[in-house]
């Protein structure tokens, strides 16, 4: 009996350990903590100074719209200073926010905080294809003028497109559409250095206040883009970008010298429509970059000292290589624009006759540092009521330091 029962103690006893065995070798199933919505956001950005003052020939020669260190008695310039905060909140739900540390309040108070881009992405589908941007953001019109500053060659904007929405942005409600396949086609184009212009889709449509970025809205007539940009990959690798937009809306001209009894539309309200066709070759190595935008807007008269209906029309044109030297980029440029109209958001509707050719390079010498040399040759006739007679030409070297972080 007792064997018996030691052979049955005996029994469990191994069955036991061959069970805690079995436990102990199981494996573990790890649960990995999920993130909170702060720890998935990135932080990233840049700085650009300026020095405008080289071999400059008329110190009365200058542009609002570009660079208000331009002219004058000024001298070294913090042109911008952005941060981007950004990152993926829900796994269809983007944020974009990018505070700007050197916007200028006057002529003579600089380095101010200012909003720039504040924005949500919301995707209806899972690969992100279809997506609403909601909030102050860049409109869908122009290439050049999507194309952030931190990729751009030339040091500005050029001011037939650029003039068209101060600031390249405003508030109210974007919608963006492109397969997957050409929305990582447009970031490799500005991950490669190529100056693309980012990811703003192959079809967008725009719902916008109007007044320009940061301005209240002046009317509640809401302004309409609409905005077809395609990228052509070729079996060489080469990349051809065409793209057609326009927008109408009506304008408030809210700046006019009322000191000089300017005449202007009741409630200071004009149409204001454009229509802009853009072709870009991407650098690999040569590049081309044209744009040509026409329209109609409100534009100073000097000889009835009122500001009228006006059709407008300008664009540019620009060349680059893209040469790799070691692991240094140098990028030689050369660009014409011309511009005939108004500049709505500047005083009395400014009207322009604008002539520029610049000639220029832009140094890598490593990923986070870029200076560019713009030599840049400008005729400008910019006349409003204060100075109804005003037509400047001059030459100046312009310098600029970037640094990536």
């Amino acid at each position: 009996m007792k064997k018996i029962i030691f052979s049955i103690i005996a029994l469990v006893f191994m069955t036991m350990m061959a069970q805690g065995q079995a436990v102990t070798e199981a494996p573990k199933t790890t649960v990995l903590p999920v993130k909170k919505w702060f720890e998935t956001i990135s932080l990233r950005g840049y700085m650009q100074v300026r020095y405008n003052k080289l071999l400059e020939t008329n110190s009365d020669l200058g542009c609002e719209q570009c660079d208000k260190s331009w002219g004058g008695d000024n001298s070294f310039f913090i042109r911008r200073g952005r941060l981007v905060f950004s990152g993926n909140v829900h796994d269809r739900v983007y944020i974009y926010i990018q505070p700007d540390f050197a916007s200028s309040a006057s002529s003579t108070s600089n380095n101010f905080l200012q909003i720039r881009d504040a924005y949500a992405d919301i995707s209806l589908d899972s690969k992100k294809e279809f997506r609403f941007r909601v909030g102050q953001s860049k409109v869908p019109y122009g290439f050049e003028n999507m194309q952030s500053s931190q990729n751009r060659l030339t040091l500005d904007r050029n001011d037939a497109l650029n003039s068209a929405v101060a600031n390249e942005r405003d508030l109210g409600v974007m919608f963006y559409w492109a397969p997957k396949e050409k929305r990582e086609l447009f970031a490799k184009l500005v991950s490669d250095g190529l100056k693309g212009s980012g990811d703003y889709g192959v079809v967008g449509l725009a719902i916008y206040n109007g007044q320009t970025a940061n301005r209240a809205e002046a009317n509640n007539n809401q302004h309409i883009a609409a905005r077809v940009s395609y990228p052509f990959e070729f079996k060489n690798g080469q990349v051809f970008e065409a793209g057609i937009q326009g927008y109408t809306g009506k304008y408030v001209v809210q700046s006019i010298s009322t000191a000089k009894n300017v005449i202007y539309n009741a409630n200071g309200e004009y149409l204001d429509q454009r229509v802009a066709g853009s072709m870009i070759l991407y650098p690999k190595p040569f590049g081309l970059q044209a744009e040509y935008n026409i329209g109609t807007g409100p534009e100073y008269n000097t000889a009835t000292n009122t500001i009228d209906q006006k059709r407008l029309h300008g664009g540019y044109m620009q060349a680059f290589y893209n040469l790799k030297i070691d692991q240094q980029v140098v990028l030689p440029f050369v660009k014409y624009q011309m511009y005939r109209g108004g500049k709505k958001q500047e005083l009395d509707a400014r009207s322009y006759s604008v002539n520029d050719l610049e000639i220029g390079v832009e140094w890598q010498p490593f990923k986070n540092v870029e200076v560019v040399a713009d030599y840049t040759i400008s005729s400008r006739r910019y006349e409003d009521a204060a100075k109804p007679i005003n037509a400047q030409t001059g030459n100046l070297l312009r310098l600029q330091l970037q640094i990536n972080f």
